[in-house]
């Protein structure tokens, strides 16, 4: 039980980190008055550090122990979040973000991998994979309130914000001590018959299968659609829907609480719904929610926002796309995960971490680049194009992984 607490406090200070991206999108350009196109690269700063990361270490991480590995990432986040608020520049959260990124592809590995080995089969996997899921967004909403408490509402281009990274820093501290003192295993996992150079080439190896391919195209595109989403809501509230900047992010914490809620309902739905069905529904009204609530953002009429509740209609609808998008990522990884043997899990993690870095930088530079140019509407509007991709990519994982390339990832 220590272990799962543990595992879980880090995933919740570090959904606090990683998606706070969208908030600091929308003070950088505040507070530093930076494009958005430059804006939008503190995405690739965060996940193209965890793609590198990943693609080096995930096949090393066992050989080190995942202990170790938890603290060090934990270690290296505490340092530069209690150094950013001295430092108060743009190129500083840069560094923040590209930390936090590297920092994150140790802990996630360890996380995922922990979870097979804490796990007995396919449905107490599902179970804690979501759960452990559910606690990462409760830790996405619970930063959104976070940081708007450290915002100067009369004064939305001061630097007050960073001291936020204070309290972070003392988060991380606390989960490093539940870490070290869970019962992980200490000694390094050492495989006795293949040494790290055909750990990592083995990892390159599942890309080879055309089920694992399907697999992380999928993810690709998710990603792609939830950071797209979800780090450029808050600046969507204020230039799209008028919204002041403190109640722009209190407003998208209802995005993190959707998806939250979505996890943990997921666990449950899915007892009872085929996988498969359930993620093509979630998929079919996460496109109907864009559809119909993307008109009402047009031609608001201009009065003055003093509150939450003051908030138009949209600004509440379009975050509850979060509610249906929510169990879609963590279910894929589960079905893809439990059907490998444990020691595969470390190597296909690293590709997860991999691709869904990839997506969510690409996600949020197109998003934020479209926004620039053409507005918020073009933008959003234009997540309905992977949305019909992914529907299309899960048929195609589904019928892989009821024909023989299941089979050969045994021996993968």
């Amino acid at each position: 039980m220590l272990t799962i607490v543990a595992i879980s406090l880090c995933y919740f200070v570090f959904a606090v980190l990683l998606n706070s991206v969208g908030t600091v999108i929308l003070q950088s350009i505040t507070s530093f008055d930076v494009s958005k196109t430059d804006a939008s690269t503190l995405e690739g700063f965060k996940d193209l550090s965890i793609a590198f990361v990943s693609f080096f270490v995930a096949s090393f991480i066992p050989r080190i122990g995942y202990q170790v590995a938890l603290c060090l990432g934990l270690a290296m986040v505490a340092v530069v979040c209690l150094l950013t608020p001295l430092f108060a520049e743009f190129f500083f959260i840069k560094i923040l973000f590209a930390t936090i990124g590297t920092a994150f592809a140790l802990v996630k590995i360890s996380v995922y991998s922990l979870i097979g080995q804490l796990s007995v089969d396919t449905k107490s996997h599902s179970s804690l994979m979501n759960t452990v899921e559910g606690i990462f967004m409760v830790g996405v909403l619970s930063g959104y309130w976070v940081f708007s408490g450290f915002i100067n509402a009369d004064n939305p281009a001061s630097i007050e914000w960073l001291n936020v990274y204070y309290l972070l820093g003392g988060l991380i501290v606390l989960a490093a001590v539940f870490v070290y003192f869970a019962p992980i295993e200490r000694e390094p996992f050492v495989p006795h018959e293949a040494g790290a150079l055909s750990e990592f080439t083995d990892m390159l190896k599942l890309t080879y299968q055309p089920l694992v391919l399907i697999f992380v195209i999928s993810i690709f595109l998710y990603v792609l659609v939830e950071q797209g989403i979800g780090s450029w809501l808050p600046t969507f509230n204020r230039e799209v829907l008028g919204l002041p900047v403190d109640i722009s992010i209190q407003i998208t914490s209802i995005f993190a609480a959707m998806i939250a809620i979505g996890r943990l309902l997921a666990g449950v739905i899915l007892r009872f719904v085929p996988w498969y069905i359930f993620v093509n529904g979630c998929l079919v009204m996460m496109f109907l929610t864009i559809i119909l609530t993307l008109p009402m953002t047009e031609n608001l009429p201009h009065g003055v926002v003093s509150g939450i509740f003051d908030a138009p209609l949209a600004a509440y609808l379009l975050p509850a796309i979060g509610l249906f998008m929510a169990p879609i990522y963590p279910l894929i990884n589960s079905v893809m995960l439990s059907a490998l043997p444990n020691q595969q899990h470390a190597k296909m993690t690293g590709l997860i971490v991999i691709f869904s870095a990839l997506g969510g930088t690409f996600g949020s530079i197109l998003t934020g680049t479209i926004f620039e140019t053409f507005g918020g509407q073009h933008a959003f509007y234009m997540s309905l194009i992977p949305i019909v991709m992914i529907i299309i990519s899960l048929y195609l994982f589904k019928k892989l992984s009821a024909g023989p390339n299941k089979n050969c990832l045994q021996g993968a």
